[in-house]
């Protein structure tokens, strides 16, 4: 390979291609089924389908069949093979479906509009994850630019992902046959500890989603009259929280959310924490005074990668302050998202979550916790030699800095799936997410750089998998 030749490539597709359709694919506002129930109708995933199919077309990449497949009453899924040089499989995974505005973008950003500030492409879905197609492609035409010999592959672009992947399993099993057996996963949905290195995701933790719905009477009253008799509904709230999280330091009350940490992903935590030291505290928009929860990094990545945490992402029953009169509420209702270990079993996790918030609930108060989705992590196999070599020397030479490894404490639900119907296939988890690219959040952004240095990397790990056997064999 010649890396400087490669480079040039990457670099100029992502400039005169890549940058301007995915502009365009941020403008389409293609949120994800579970945000957007009315998508067919709107007709946004099939306009992203179409947008990236249409790229996908111009590449004129050799033999590459493409298409937009369309199983009856679910999302799209855009799928594309390219065939080796090698008899053997690699899969590229990415999705193009988004999460929903949310609010707080800055004066001159917006989540449909893209715009490119300081070497970074701002709006919604850019990062998260728009350009893994792009990037995908790009990286096999750059190999087949220097005939460079790499394996057949599948390419698996998803419009689910961001409600938890649950039209993916029906697509998995439709396209079986032409799927085939991967032995190598490149997924570019996943984080970057900073923009200075390949950063190779060990783990992601998995996600039990859930609305908790509390009554205590069935139409409001005055406050004045009713408080000090009827327990307020937020209070009940307050105790059954109790129940699951100790609201002192955000730790777990309930065993199924809690697990044993493998010496090798503390010793893995350990170094990222050597390497990013206060960026992983100096990352997120802290209101002024505001605190981490410790002051010790390495504790922090444990906590975000292997530690289960409670975040409550809605409510309902709570009027606006404008409307809010001295009423005592009938109800209260919060969204709430449980990040759970990597190895837990979500459907137990779910299940002790349920029953430690409805059983015997205070004052005998109508209590229940609807889960909408328990989704399981994902570890990590053990690493190939080949592998380990390859991701660090594709560092070193697009980043100029070795690979480092890091779990993520979000969840891609298709990994775990991947990794019980292909038992022992490699996986590289990698992706753009760096420090304040904040996606789901306001002001989301691709960090343009990045993008071109990941996407030459997996380069050099498609040439090293299509050469490992002859390597093995030399060695």
């Amino acid at each position: 390979m010649d890396a400087r030749q490669l480079k040039q490539h990457v670099d100029s597709t992502w400039d005169s291609t890549i940058i301007p359709t995915l502009s365009e694919y941020i403008k389409i506002p293609n949120k994800s089924p579970l945000f957007d129930p009315d998508w067919e109708q709107h007709g946004y995933m099939d306009q992203a389908a179409e947008l990236a199919s249409t790229w996908c077309e111009a590449q004129d990449i050799p033999g590459m069949t493409l298409e937009i497949v369309r199983l009856p009453g679910r999302t799209p899924l855009l799928f594309a093979e390219i065939p080796g040089q090698i008899d053997d499989t690699v899969m590229l995974y990415g999705h193009l479906d988004k999460q929903p505005e949310f609010s707080g973008w800055e004066e001159d950003l917006h989540p449909w509009k893209p715009v490119i500030r300081d070497g970074k492409l701002y709006g919604r879905g850019g990062a998260d994850d728009g350009y893994a197609v792009f990037g995908s492609l790009t990286a096999i035409k750059a190999l087949q630019e220097q005939g460079i010999p790499h394996a057949r592959c599948v390419v698996i672009i998803e419009f689910c992902e961001e409600s938890g992947s649950f039209d993916l399993p029906f697509y998995m099993d439709a396209l079986e046959d032409r799927i085939g057996k991967p032995t190598l996963v490149v997924c570019l949905d996943a984080e970057c500890g900073n923009y200075d290195q390949l950063w190779c995701t060990t783990t992601l933790r998995g996600n039990v989603v859930g609305t908790l719905n509390v009554d205590v009477l069935t139409e409001g009253v005055h406050s004045g009259a009713a408080s000090g008799i009827v327990p307020s509904s937020f209070r009940v709230v307050r105790e059954l929280l109790d129940r699951i999280e100790d609201a002192t330091n955000g730790n777990t009350r309930l065993a199924e959310l809690e697990c044993e940490i493998p010496l090798q992903r503390q010793q893995q935590a350990r170094a990222a924490a050597e390497v990013l030291g206060e960026t992983v505290v100096a990352k997120f928009p802290w209101a002024p005074g505001m605190l981490p929860v410790t002051d010790d990094v390495y504790q922090l990545l444990l906590n975000n990668t292997w530690g289960a945490s409670l975040s409550v992402t809605g409510a309902s029953g709570i009027p606006e302050m404008g409307n809010a009169g001295n009423v005592q509420r009938p109800g209260t209702a919060l969204k709430l998202s449980f990040r759970i270990p990597p190895t837990n079993d979500a459907k137990t996790a779910a299940a002790a979550i349920k029953h430690a918030l409805e059983t015997t609930p205070p004052y005998n108060a109508r209590v229940n916790f609807e889960i909408q989705s328990a989704m399981d992590g994902w570890s990590a196999p053990e690493l190939a030699p080949w592998l380990e070599a390859s991701m660090h020397q594709a560092s070193e030479d697009f980043f100029g800095a070795p690979a480092m490894y890091l779990g993520t404490g979000g969840s891609i639900p298709f990994m775990g799936m991947l990794g019980e119907k292909f038992p022992g296939v490699q996986f590289l988890v990698t992706g753009v997410l760096g420090p304040k690219s904040n996606a789901h959040g306001p002001n989301e952004f691709l960090h343009l750089a990045t993008g071109k240095a990941v996407t030459a990397c997996v380069s050099r790990v498609l040439m090293d998998h299509a050469q490992r056997d002859r390597k093995a064999e030399a060695a």
